[in-house]
């Protein structure tokens, strides 16, 4: 099987988005662009490494970002790019081994490719040399003169539309750079066409859009929605024991009591049912996982700072609360009183208005280890929806 890298050019300001910041480090659905783009990347089972060419003052930014999201290793490599994307991508060729045979380079901003592109270019510069992902012109084409007026319809049969990835042998790449000397080009497949060596077309997808002006944000987001529910539901469940010597914690509130909660961290039971139901709608674990008791960092922490990490962690998926439902089990002590301060916390602290967040208490009838009074359970359910 050849072995593949990818180019992935990332160091363009994007001044047609109109941010303070590049584009690719702008978020779709809670995710910058270009973790979306170096993802799909990473997963594509014919890539053997990956290169992200950024500007040159982020290049230890990118990579700690990347490494946020997991996509981190030794076949993973951030480097600075130059001023022109063709410097950019001889860039990443100048550090590629040997024994790469196939390079694939990606727009850094077109972050809705499939892994079957991915493969089908690889396969297509197995068979042809060099080859690029386009898609057919559908509309119909005009010619205009300088003051835009029609000078006449072009026919666009056999017209295509190029898209990314544009892909070759290694050595046919760098032949072609060697050839083309300083001249610009606008892509790969213009730099291959200079120096006459044939690009096979590989048909790709109206949805593999280049993030270029604010519009195509949107529509990206509902590309996105399509291939992921837009409500997520969760269920959260814990108890823990009465202990002596411990504060009493529920929603982030310290309750006048005589014992409090056994734990790791403070033991807010409710708060844990809470974290444990945004963690299950978003198909993420459970608390333990994320925050295990054999970790020194958690021992006696504020559980309200669990919640508001939990919560960035929906962000980042894309995913805001809606709604969250909460029932205290609890014989004593009475916790009327303090429910609307818990709300108050707790929504806070998922960065949502005070009446989405609904907490009740009730007993058992002195049935069960809550009506012993061994101690105090807590169900949460959440609704979780997209970000618009």
């Amino acid at each position: 099987m050849s072995s593949a890298a990818a180019i992935i050019p990332a160091a363009g300001s994007g001044s047609r988005m109109g941010l303070d910041h590049p584009k690719q480090y702008h978020l779709l659905a809670g995710v910058p662009i270009l973790v979306h783009t170096v993802r799909q990347f990473v997963l594509a089972s014919c890539i053997r490494r990956i290169v992200v060419v950024v500007p040159a003052d982020r290049v230890d930014s990118t990579s700690h970002l990347l490494g946020t999201y997991d996509l981190t290793g030794e076949t993973l490599q951030v480097i600075a790019g130059g001023r022109r994307r063709q410097d950019s991508v001889k860039a990443g060729l100048d550090i590629l081994d040997n024994d790469v045979d196939i390079v694939l380079v990606h727009d850094g901003a077109r972050p809705l490719v499939s892994g079957d592109l991915i493969t089908r270019c690889c396969d297509a510069v197995s068979s042809y040399g060099a080859a690029i992902a386009a898609v057919p012109v559908k509309d119909t084409l005009k010619k205009s003169d300088a003051d835009n007026c029609i000078l006449h319809t072009v026919d666009r049969e056999n017209l295509w539309q190029a898209q990314t990835p544009q892909a070759a042998r290694l050595s046919v790449l760098l032949a072609a750079y060697e050839a083309a000397g300083d001249r610009d080009v606008t892509d790969e497949a213009s730099l291959l066409e200079l120096t006459g060596i044939p690009v096979h077309l590989v048909e790709g997808s109206e949805t593999n859009i280049k993030i270029t002006r604010p519009d195509d944000l949107i529509i990206a987001e509902k590309i996105m929605q399509k291939d992921t529910c837009s409500l997520r539901i969760g269920h959260g469940y814990d108890a823990h024991r009465f202990a002596e010597d411990r504060d009493f914690v529920l929603g982030g509130v310290k309750i006048p009591f005589e014992m409090g909660l056994a734990g790791h961290s403070d033991a807010d039971v409710l708060t844990h049912a809470l974290c444990d139901a945004i963690l299950g709608a978003l198909g993420a674990g459970d608390i333990g996982s994320h925050f295990p008791d054999s970790d020194q960092q958690f021992n006696n922490i504020y559980s309200i700072e669990l919640l508001k990490r939990v919560t960035t962690l929906s962000e980042e998926r894309g995913f805001v609360l809606s709604n969250a439902d909460i029932t205290m089990v609890c014989q004593k002590p009475k916790l009327a009183s303090f429910i609307p301060e818990m709300k108050g916390i707790l929504a806070e602290a998922c960065g949502v208005a005070k009446g989405c967040v609904n907490v009740k208490a009730t007993t058992t009838e002195k049935m069960g280890f809550t009506g012993r009074m061994e101690g105090v359970s807590c169900h949460a359910v959440v609704l979780l929806a997209n970000r618009q």
